[in-house]
């Protein structure tokens, strides 16, 4: 895939240079108007999350190791947590309701909303977050379905109601698409993005409390195993923080952008050498 996407970018750069024969017009970001760009920024995001752990640092252990003891040790509890909890199809069908709403409607509709607002008010900002908020939401549900077909896992409430792993092997795949959390990886990659675009405290105090909502919400409807939300909420915030750190203006270092010349459309590539500050 890196190299597929390695060669892409040395075509639409070729492209770039072929076409810029005279001054081109100010470029153009990912848009409405400019979905192939929006599609490329997918394609980048996705090969440097496959490839992310070729690049990990020995200080990256002081968040590796803590998720992975902590993965570890709630999935030789999930069954016992979820048969402490007990089931209560009312309890349950409303905490379901309510992680629907918050998990996946709600950043739907801010990216959604805040788009046609941002148009209509002519706020840069707004648009931006609105973009980046559908960006890291793709490449969510992408990396989501790829790893739930791969765990193959039951959920609480399929087979023995245990979590079993690929439990009639490849003969009946897939039986279950427990891990990760669907609605957990999505509303923590809305809510990191949202709160590095906007970092006031009452705005990270909103996301980060829907967030934490949802995933416990996911457990509480017996939709998901703890370990499912923990993988799913990790996942999730990694994914926003990426594309927060690539997207936003002046924190990343590769941009990608369409642009107009005398000879016809073509897209122009930027390497920033001194970004001022990530995530």
């Amino acid at each position: 895939m890196a190299n597929r996407i390695l060669l892409l970018g040395i075509a639409l750069f070729s492209s770039v240079i072929v076409r810029a024969q005279a001054a081109p017009a100010a470029p153009k970001d990912c848009g409405i108007d400019a979905l192939q760009i929006c599609a490329l920024h997918v394609l980048q995001d996705q090969a440097r999350i496959i490839t992310s752990p070729l690049r990990i640092k020995p200080e990256d252990l002081l968040w590796l190791a803590p998720f992975a003891a902590g993965t570890g040790y709630t999935l030789t509890q999930d069954a016992s947590i979820m048969q402490d909890l007990g089931h209560d199809p009312v309890r349950e069908k409303d905490f379901n309701t309510a992680s629907n709403i918050l998990g996946i409607y709600a950043p739907a509709g801010y990216a959604l909303g805040g788009f046609i607002t941002a148009s209509i008010k002519h706020d840069d900002h707004l648009r931006e977050t609105s973009l980046l908020v559908t960006e890291a939401g793709v490449n969510a549900l992408i990396i989501n379905t790829a790893l739930q077909y791969a765990v193959n896992r039951q959920d609480p409430k399929q087979g023995s109601q245990t979590g079993k792993f690929w439990p009639h092997g490849t003969k009946t795949w897939p039986d279950g698409t427990s891990m990760p959390s669907e609605h957990a990886i999505n509303v923590w990659s809305f809510a990191h993005v949202v709160a590095a675009e906007y970092p006031g405290w009452r705005t990270r105090t909103l996301v980060y409390s829907m967030a934490t909502t949802v995933s416990f919400s996911r457990v509480i409807a017996r939709q998901h195993f703890p370990s499912d939300v923990i993988v799913g909420s990790t996942f999730g915030y990694l994914i926003g923080g990426l594309v927060i750190h690539d997207r936003s203006p002046g924190l990343g270092n590769v941009s990608v952008s369409s642009v107009r010349t005398p000879n016809g459309k073509g897209v122009q590539i930027s390497y920033n050498f001194n970004p001022s500050r990530g995530y």
